[in-house]
């Protein structure tokens, strides 16, 4: 006879499917969502400094949403999965269908920022609660699956794009791709049902509320950093596609190009940190920001394609570490029983960056172009890598500002 925390375990290990399906969802939806973007923009008639004020409603429609969607994942477990994933689907659907104006594209992002928030909370609890139950890496390597699922999407949406089809055909592809997931959550969750789980879910939670008011200032300043580096990597994967169009003169089956090699490039990165241990952490988060701030430099001073290519790879690499290492040095010296609340106000406060970059990369392309814009991106990289160590330095616990923190746990929302 097994007890419920040995239920548990065997539940999660049963399900240890779930969070690489819902990241592979999450990944091909923001896939599609990039290499589509420039078609988006031109069928709603917008200017670079319109499309940059639209995807702001990303960030209006998430943010609330996703301290609701962790509520809910508490109470109703990988049901919450189940229905954002669908949600996403069909938001995305509605994007592409409705998007004629910028009031309509504003609306409608709105309602897929929320059920991207909603989504991202949900398939990251899945692989944290695998992760734990397994003691295996589950959250590095489902973000490295997510990264890999944006290649698939972006790539087949170049193709599609390219052959003539309407912008809204790959979104429905991802819908029936999130339905079948979805559905198969939804059959595993009846048959493993546990009467008992959200009783002992409650009664835990009454039991342990932690006090993070020790940490809060390397938390702070943890999710502060990691801000800037979503800012830049969200930064390329919503923009390059529209770069590579209009900057590059790259042609339709091509532009998909640069949000693949982009996610491409971060997953094998993740992929290849998902079991390293940095001695020093600021070290690995000023190389990284020093190869990103390189990177995006050749990508806006270039006007060849293969070297633009590169620029974004070199940008990817260097922004792919950037999140695991500050997740990682905040929460190392964390109680257990503090851990998810931790990591809930770093992934929080880094995911204001990951919203606002590509509305900052709007606000500079409207103001100097979109040359000027990547330069400006690369403005970010180089402030991190300038403000990396003593910012860290002037909060960490001694044992992090010796440079023992572990870097790697995680990368990203966005998926």
């Amino acid at each position: 006879m097994c007890t419920d925390t040995q239920a548990g375990v065997d539940r999660d290990h049963i399900r240890a499917w779930v969070p690489y399906a819902g990241f592979t969802v999450f990944g091909a939806f923001w896939g599609v969502w990039g290499a589509s973007v420039p078609a988006i923009r031109d069928q709603a008639g917008l200017t670079d400094g319109q499309l940059g004020a639209a995807l702001l409603f990303i960030a209006a429609g998430a943010l609330p949403a996703m301290p609701l969607a962790g509520r809910a994942v508490d109470r109703w477990g990988h049901r919450v999965t189940a229905i954002t994933l669908t949600s996403l689907g069909i938001a995305g659907i509605a994007v592409a269908i409705s998007a004629r104006d910028l009031p309509a594209l504003s609306m409608g992002l709105a309602v897929l920022g929320a059920s991207s928030g909603a989504a991202d909370v949900a398939i990251n609890a899945a692989a944290g609660s695998v992760e734990r139950a397994g003691g295996r890496p589950v959250i590095t390597r489902a973000h490295g699956v997510f990264s890999l699922a944006v290649v698939a999407g972006s790539l087949v949406t170049g193709l599609l794009n390219a052959a003539g089809l309407p912008v809204v055909v790959p979104y429905v592809l991802v819908m029936l791709a999130a339905g079948a997931v979805s559905a198969a959550i939804g059959a595993g969750d009846r048959v493993r049902a546990d009467p008992g789980r959200h009783d002992r879910a409650r009664t835990s939670t009454a039991h342990s509320r932690p006090d993070l008011r020790a940490h809060l200032p390397l938390l702070l300043v943890a999710g502060g950093l990691g801000a800037l580096g979503f800012a830049v990597e969200n930064a390329h994967q919503s923009w390059s596609a529209v770069y590579l169009a209009d900057t590059v003169h790259a042609g339709p089956a091509l532009v998909g190009a640069g949000p693949a090699v982009f996610a491409l490039a971060v997953s094998l990165t993740r992929f290849a940190i998902s079991a390293a241990r940095a001695r020093r952490a600021w070290i690995v988060l000023t190389a990284g920001a020093v190869i990103s701030a390189a990177g995006t430099s050749l990508l806006a001073l270039t006007a060849s394609l293969p070297l633009a290519l590169l620029g974004l790879a070199l940008a990817a690499v260097g922004t792919a570490v950037l999140f695991p290492t500050v997740l990682g040095l905040a929460t190392a010296n964390v109680p257990a029983a503090s851990r998810g609340a931790a990591t809930s106000v770093v992934s929080t406060s880094a995911y204001l960056g990951y919203l606002a970059g590509p509305v900052y990369v709007g606000h500079w392309a409207q103001a100097t172009g979109l040359r000027g814009a990547m330069l400006a991106v690369a403005a970010l990289a180089a402030a991190l890598a300038l403000l990396a160590w003593p910012a860290l330095r002037a909060v960490a616990p001694s044992p992090a500002r010796r440079g023992t923190a572990e870097t790697g746990a995680t990368g990203g929302p966005r998926a």
